[in-house]
């Protein structure tokens, strides 16, 4: 089965994702291919940040960055500063699984990594700015 991204059909681009079991068959499936997919997040807001349209997200050890951040983003009502509280990974053993069924990345708003040692999100489209 051979997988094309519906919105890019629509435009008139090239749209092959790839193909799927079973391989044989040659019929067509929809999908969304993830320029496509990363379009469609940015314009939902978050529901965990409502209001928020840029999270900056600093590290744990870099206790000084964060408040200075918070401090310089204190004025902007649509820009919240937080730090990371992930441990690490969430899975107890190191050796991947025989059947991974997690075929693609799992989370939705990918980050900007600055060379400060923040990384930027951006949770939907900011109004009134380019």
């Amino acid at each position: 089965m051979k997988i094309v991204c519906a919105w890019c059909e629509r435009d008139g681009a090239p749209a092959f994702l790839g193909e799927r079991e079973p391989l044989d068959d040659p019929t067509i499936s929809h999908g969304i291919c993830p320029r496509h997919m990363a379009q469609l997040l940015g314009t939902l807001p978050a529901e965990s940040f409502a209001g928020v349209a840029l999270l900056v997200v600093v590290r744990p050890l870099d206790r000084a960055l964060f408040e200075h951040l918070r401090w310089a983003t204190s004025g902007v009502p649509d820009i919240r500063a937080i730090v990371d509280r992930r441990q690490g990974e969430r899975r107890r053993r190191a050796e991947t699984a025989v059947n991974e069924r997690r075929g693609r990345q799992r989370r939705l708003m990918q980050g900007q990594v600055s060379a400060m040692g923040y990384t930027m999100v951006r949770l939907r489209k900011a109004t009134g700015r380019s």
